[in-house]
This record gives structure tokens, C-alpha cells and sequence, in this order.
């Protein structure tokens, strides 16, 4: 596989095969992904793996953390907002179509307030990904250092499908840092940026089908 077919083939994978991913491919993948640049060779990231039966126990503290069915309620103090709260065109009309588009492969009606927050709850299950990793920065850092997390994240989610694996960011675990944080060990200094679920897909589940629309180039770019 090369690069721009590991590109295209990358997606947010919402539905997983039940077969396990071993622990020593994703240290190995980490590893590898960790030639991503970072300026002033800082490299921010720091990841805690979730797998076998700690994953076992963490989605079982995650299901009665959701259990009252909005998994928005029962969350902690979140650290930051994934979006703005006055999100402008284009962008909210972006953010719209993709959730529409994929809750029509589901067929989940708009109006069906309870079958979507039934849906969105599946977040908290990692899409029944048998793997996952979480990813923290130190809380000094600033913007900077954490668009060098996005280029380490998108380059361990590249490299997983080399291994044949696939995966979805998750920064909907915005929502519950201090659990995800002590379940983990993780020192107070760090911060939860997000999730990432890890696991082979079912290619049968229609909501892996979404593959979600991109801009023409010549609304974002300009050559001067």
C-alpha cells in the first residue's frame, strides 16, 4: 500500500469486526508514527493503549456512565469545546451534511431525537473497536503543539492501514477527561485531547458506506 492509498482508504470506521488486534502492532505502530513532525522536536503526544481486559473494564464503567440514555448528561467538566459555539458558513453547513448523510445510512429519521442519541452513545463504545488508544498533552502547551498531535494522530491512523486495521478519532471523550484520566493513571499535568478506536471493519454495516464530502480545491485554495 502507498501513501495516497492509505490516504483514500482511511475513514472513520463506525462498525467492527469481533476480532482482537494484538497490543505489541499497535506499540509497533506508535512507534512508527512517531517520526511526525513537531516543532522544536517537543513531541507533545503522550498515549495511553486500551486493549484487552482493561478495554473489558472500561466499557463496562463506560455503559453505566450511559446508561441514562444521553451520554451528554452524565459527563464530566469538559476542557475545551470540540467546536465554536458560533460555528459560520461553510463550516456548519459541512458539520450538518455528515451527520445527515450518516444518520440516513442508518435510517434514522431527523425528528427521532431517541434513536440518534441511542446512536451517538455508541461513541462511548468505541464503535465495538476491540482496541483503542487515548492521547494527551502537556496542559502548557499551546496551539502549536497541538496541531503537532494532529499530524502524529493522522499519521498512526495511515500507518494502521498498512497493518490492515482501521479506525475513528474521537473527540466526542472531550467529554469525560477526569474519567478517562484516572482510569488510565495518567498525571494531572496532562490533558485528554481525544480517543481513537482501533479494530478491523465490518464491511457489512452501512454506516462504514459514509464517506464524507470534500471541498473543491479551488474554494480553499489560492495561488498567488
Amino acid at each position: 500500500m502507498n501513501v495516497s492509498e492509505a490516504v483514500d482508504r482511511r475513514l472513520s470506521v463506525r462498525a467492527y469486526q469481533d476480532k482482537p488486534v494484538e497490543t505489541a502492532v499497535i506499540l509497533d505502530v506508535l512507534q512508527r508514527a512517531a517520526r511526525a513532525p513537531s516543532g522544536g522536536n517537543l513531541q507533545p503526544w503522550r498515549v495511553a493503549v486500551l486493549n484487552g481486559k482493561r478495554m473489558e473494564e472500561f466499557r463496562a464503567m463506560m455503559e453505566s456512565r450511559i446508561a441514562g440514555g444521553d451520554p451528554r448528561k452524565g459527563g464530566d467538566s469538559a476542557e475545551y469545546r470540540v467546536y465554536p459555539s458560533d460555528l459560520k458558513e461553510p463550516y456548519r453547513s459541512s458539520r450538518f451534511k455528515v451527520g445527515e448523510d450518516m444518520y440516513a445510512l442508518l435510517g434514522i429519521a431527523r425528528e427521532d431525537r431517541a434513536e440518534r442519541l441511542k446512536w451517538f452513545a455508541n461513541n462511548f463504545r468505541f464503535f465495538g473497536a476491540p482496541s483503542a488508544i487515548f492521547c494527551f498533552v502537556d496542559r502548557q502547551m499551546g496551539p502549536p503543539q497541538w496541531s503537532d498531535l494532529g499530524m502524529f494522530l493522522q499519521t498512526f491512523m495511515l500507518l494502521l492501514q498498512e497493518e490492515g486495521l482501521d479506525s475513528c478519532a474521537q473527540e466526542c471523550w472531550s467529554m469525560y477527561p477526569q474519567t478517562v484520566q484516572e482510569f488510565c493513571a495518567m498525571p494531572d499535568d496532562l490533558m485528554l485531547f481525544c480517543g481513537i478506536a482501533i479494530g478491523y471493519r465490518d464491511e457489512t454495516a452501512p454506516v462504514n458506506a459514509l464517506r464524507s464530502d470534500r471541498e473543491p480545491l479551488e474554494t480553499w485554495v489560492k495561488v498567488v
